[in-house]
Formats: C-alpha cells, sequence, structure tokens
C-alpha cells in the first residue's frame, strides 16, 4: 500500500492519519465481535440509567434501552445467535450472487467481457463509465454491492491500475446510486411510502397527493452530477495517493485471474457472442415473470399505476438476486462450452465450489457482524441516538437553508449507527417530516435532504451491512487491509458527494424547482 503513494497535500495528510488510526483497529473479525460485547455492556449501563425517550411513533409510546445482560436478554443472546448469522441481511444475497458470478469468472467470461469492454472505449472514460455504472446498479437493489466492486477491480488490475481504486470507485457509485438514477427503483417506493405516512398524521389530504416519483426530477439529475463528482475524486485524489499496486500482500490467484489485454482470440469472441445471446434472452423471460398481465411475479394491480406494480412486486424485492445470479451462471456456462473450459458438470461444479472456498474470509465476518448488528437493534440504543439527534437539531431553532444543513448532519451521524436506509428513515420520518412540513417545508424536500446525506455516508460506516463484503473483496488484494485503509480511501467520495450534493440540493432550493412530479419544495397547510 506504501509503494509510490502520494504524500503531499494537508488532505493527503488528513487521509493518512485516518487510516493510520483506524488500522490500529483489531482484525474486522474481532472488531466487530468486541462492538457486539461493547453493546451489551453499553445496553446493560444505559438501561440501569433508565434513558427513555418518546417513540416517533404516536401509538408507540415511550422507548428505553432494553438491557441484554439481565436474564432475559442473556437467554437472547444465546437463542438469536444462529438466526442473527443465517439472517445477517448481506449473506444470502452474497453467496446466491457469487455462485452465478463465479462460474461466469472462472470461465473465463468476465475477463473475455472486460478486456473487450476496455478495448472498446477510450481509458480516459472507465472511471466514469465505472461511476455510472455503480449509480445504475441501484435498480438491482443491493446485488449492486455484490457485483460492481470486484468487477471494478479486475478492471482495474487488467488495465495495470490500482484494484482498489476500481474496487472504491464501484463501490462509491453504487452507494450513491440509491439516490440517484435515470430510473425509478424499489427504493424510491420504500422511502416514499414512510415519507406518505410521515406526513398523513399532519395532513392526510397532502399525503394523499403525494407519488412515488416524488424525488425523480433530482434523482435524475444527480446522476450526471455525481459522475462527474466521483470521476474527479478517484482519478485525482484516490489512485495518486494508492500509489502502485504491490502484488506481495495479495491473493495469487486474484493476481492472476487477469489476463493482459491482448485482443480477443476468435474462439473468445465466439463465446462472448453467444454468451451475450444467452444473457439478453435470458433478461427478456425473466422481465415476462413481471411486465405481463397477471405474471407470477407482477405487483397487486391495486397499489397503483402500471409502474407501481412493476416497483412494488416480489420480482423488485426478492426476485432479483437469484434472477440477477441465473443471468450470470447461464452466459457463464455457455461460453465455458465453447471455448472448452467447462467440459462437463464436473467443471462446474468444482468453480462454484471454489468461489464458495474464497469466500470463507466473508463467511466469518458475517458471523460477528450479524451479531453486533442484531445486538445493537434488540437493544434500542440507535432509536434512542436518533430520538436525541432530532431534539437536538430542534432545540438550534434553524430555518432554511441551515435547518437543511443541521437535518442532513443529524443524519449522517445516526447512519454512522444504522446502516439500513429504510430503518433510519421509518424511525425519523415521523420526527422531521412534521417538523419541516410545520415550518414550511415539503416531505418530499425532507425526504430528499435524508437520502443525499445517507447515500453520501454510507460508504464509510461500518455498519452499513456490506461493509463487511467490501472488506473481503478489498482483502484479495491486500491481506493486511483494515478498517482504517478502507475508510480513507472511501472518504474523499464522501466528502465530495456531501459538498456538490448539498449545494446541488441549495440551488433547487432556491430556484423552487419541484423535485419530481406535484413535488414542491415548500409546503402550505
Amino acid at each position: 500500500m506504501e509503494n509510490g503513494r502520494k504524500k503531499n497535500g494537508i488532505f493527503q495528510k488528513f487521509l493518512d492519519f485516518v487510516e493510520w488510526l483506524g488500522n490500529k483497529l483489531p482484525h474486522p473479525v474481532t472488531l466487530f465481535a468486541l462492538l457486539a460485547g461493547l453493546t451489551l455492556v453499553a445496553s446493560a449501563i444505559l438501561s440501569m440509567l433508565e434513558i427513555t425517550v418518546e417513540h416517533p411513533a404516536d401509538d408507540q409510546g415511550t422507548v428505553s434501552v432494553n438491557n441484554l445482560l439481565n436474564g432475559e436478554g442473556i437467554s437472547y443472546i444465546f437463542s438469536s445467535m444462529t438466526d442473527n448469522f443465517i439472517n445477517f441481511a448481506p449473506l444470502g444475497v452474497v453467496l446466491m450472487t457469487m455462485l452465478g458470478i463465479g462460474v461466469a469468472e472462472r470461465s473465463g467470461l468476465i475477463s473475455a467481457a472486460l478486456r473487450g469492454f476496455v478495448l472498446a472505449i477510450p481509458n480516459q472514460l472507465i472511471t466514469a463509465g465505472l461511476v455510472f455504472a455503480g449509480i445504475m446498479s441501484s435498480l438491482a437493489s443491493d446485488a449492486g454491492y455484490v457485483v460492481l466492486p470486484p468487477l471494478g477491480a479486475v478492471l482495474y488490475l487488467a488495465l495495470g491500475r490500482h484494484p482498489l481504486a476500481g474496487l472504491a470507485t464501484a463501490f462509491a457509485g453504487v452507494s450513491a446510486g440509491f439516490s440517484a438514477n435515470l430510473l425509478l427503483s424499489g427504493t424510491d417506493a420504500m422511502l416514499s411510502e414512510l415519507s406518505i405516512a410521515a406526513a398523513s398524521v399532519l395532513d392526510p389530504q397532502y399525503a394523499e397527493g403525494m407519488n412515488v416519483a416524488m424525488n425523480y426530477y433530482f434523482i435524475f439529475v444527480s446522476v450526471f452530477l455525481l459522475t462527474l463528482v466521483g470521476w474527479f475524486v478517484s482519478d485525482k485524489i484516490v489512485e495518486p495517493r494508492l500509489g502502485s499496486f504491490d502484488s506481495k500482500n495479495a491473493d495469487e490467484e486474484a493476481v492472476n485471474s487477469t489476463d493482459e489485454m491482448n485482443p480477443l482470440e476468435p474462439i473468445e469472441k465466439k463465446g462472448l457472442v453467444w454468451a451475450i445471446t444467452s444473457m439478453v434472452v435470458g433478461a427478456l423471460l425473466a422481465s415476462l415473470l413481471v411486465l405481463l398481465p397477471n405474471s407470477p411475479m407482477r405487483g397487486d394491480d391495486a397499489v397503483g399505476d402500471y409502474m407501481d406494480t412493476i416497483i412494488q412486486s416480489p420480482f423488485m424485492s426478492d426476485g432479483l438476486v437469484p434472477i440477477i445470479a441465473i443471468l450470470f451462471f447461464i452466459p457463464g456456462l455457455v461460453y465455458g462450452l465453447i471455448t472448452k473450459s467447462i467440459r462437463n458438470d464436473k467443471d462446474v461444479a468444482d468453480q462454484m465450489t471454489k468461489t464458495m472456498a474464497a469466500m470463507g474470509m466473508f463467511i466469518v465476518l458475517a458471523f460477528t457482524a450479524g451479531q453486533f448488528v442484531a445486538y445493537f437493534a434488540e437493544s434500542n440504543i440507535g432509536l434512542v441516538i436518533g430520538v436525541y439527534g432530532a431534539e437536538l437539531l430542534e432545540t438550534l431553532n434553524l430555518t432554511g437553508i441551515p435547518l437543511i444543513i443541521g437535518f442532513m448532519f443529524v443524519t449522517a451521524v445516526v447512519n454512522l449507527f444504522i446502516g439500513s436506509a429504510s430503518a433510519k428513515w421509518a424511525m425519523m420520518a415521523p420526527i422531521f417530516v412534521p417538523i419541516m412540513m410545520q415550518l414550511g417545508y415539503s416531505p418530499e424536500l425532507t425526504t430528499m435532504a435524508y437520502r443525499v446525506a445517507d447515500s453520501s455516508t454510507n460508504i464509510i460506516t461500518p455498519l452499513m451491512t456490506y461493509f463487511a463484503i467490501i472488506i473481503a473483496f478489498a482483502q484479495q488484494y491486500d491481506r493486511n487491509i483494515g478498517i482504517g485503509t478502507l475508510i480513507s480511501v472511501m472518504l474523499p467520495y464522501s466528502i465530495f458527494f456531501f459538498v456538490a450534493w448539498a449545494i446541488m440540493l441549495i440551488v433547487w432550493m432556491l430556484f423552487g424547482i419541484p423535485l419530481g412530479p406535484n413535488a414542491p419544495i415548500e409546503y402550505v397547510g
């Protein structure tokens, strides 16, 4: 990591300090185990202090910190341990997706496709293309976190660039993509429904006029802003700081899996053509599961218009992960059969087995991370922190743009403790949406401000559920990499995204531009 690294500049020295400090922490597996233990101790102390808050939802009464070290808590620890591991959100998504990606990678398809991609476009546009792909990947929900960062690392390595820069570029794009896209996604539906419910408490009539596309105009334009910002940060800050890649601490298989940028052989071109054809056919067949009336994975027609039935369908919520795995598996199989890298079913099973073996570190990490996330949620510590943050913002008596910026900072802080965007907004929307409405700001604006702060800071909080898998991917190229290194690499993206996005939101407010269809900046009761 130190070889050829750029050291000049105050900001670079600050990032070096962040990395040094963060890497003083234990191994990520140990760290999550320690955090789980600290959560248990904190829950006991805060419970004894009888700290309580009013639940954001009016009908939930008061909330106190649950003591996880009393008799009932200890019973919970042991009875939930297996479920905490198995139900850790990224575990199933990652392993399911990697089964398909593993065949595509080990058959040679991904390497050939990347070589073809790199040779077809100017090198100057590689970074921008990777950021853009990351942003658009939110259409596939969380699968982007699993698919694009490792592909970005492989792509950069094939170009002779630092693989961690490619991983970071894709990771930044995927995180930002949950609040920036050219199309609507399941995230829009999920967050907008929570905003509508919160607004209906104060003004049911206004809430009836709100819609899933309430932030669409803003997130559409955000795609282009964030692509440019991510491109700048990657090429001018992150990659120069990382310097040249030293493979002495990398997994030999990961480094050797990338071919040089030689032109594709005729057999590779033939394999690519048939693989792409099979992927297109598979995607078309999969789309029939949701697009046609009465399709088996279509949403309830009663939920709204045609797009609503797609966005809020089982296809988008639960079906995308296995479909994405299949859409990698089939082309990988086709490519392997044509190029003879797959000759029989034993080769397929062997490739999938090796892929799962390579995920061993992540599986161990998922166990300790799963315990910590579950204990933190069960203790109610995150909820208490969020409510106190809201009360702090109220006491500051801010108005106008300072109010919006203050709200974004509160969101960013809460995001360090609660990784799930929907869980945070379910907690924060009932508090902040009515407050902002009473101050003359629309629920749509409050929702967008929340999304900007949440997406900008996801990449620097270890509590974001996919942070663990990103570390596991990064350790393939530097087995000594720690949380501090990853945070220091991602921090420039977080800062620049937050600042640029906040400026864009302020401009939007000053000009009174609607955030989406029938979604004004101001609220008039």
